[in-house]
């Protein structure tokens, strides 16, 4: 394991130390885990933006998409437990 010098204002230290205390870790266990949880959290955005990039380049290729009032009538009817047929893409240019 490396050793990183890391400055920060004691306000924060403070917040992080509580709330290590209340979880019963260390303050140090503590900052480790939201160093992890906000680089994995920065990792799925990063991964989310290029999904969506994607899927905008696919919709602008094809020209195909789903009506909106379609996908919110399937989403309504799986919330409510009731059997929906997936909507169909359209063509969406003129």
């Amino acid at each position: 394991m490396s050793t990183t010098s890391l400055k920060i204002p004691e306000d924060v230290k403070q917040l992080a130390v509580a709330a290590a205390k209340q979880q019963g870790i260390t303050p140090h266990a503590f900052m480790v885990d939201a160093i992890r949880v906000a680089a994995s959290n920065a990792e799925k955005h990063s991964r989310f933006v290029a999904d969506a990039l994607a899927a905008r380049a696919n919709v602008l290729e094809s020209g195909k998409g789903y009506a909106a009032e379609d996908v919110h009538a399937y989403l309504r009817a799986r919330a409510q437990g009731k059997p929906a047929a997936k909507p169909k893409a359209k063509s969406w240019r003129g």
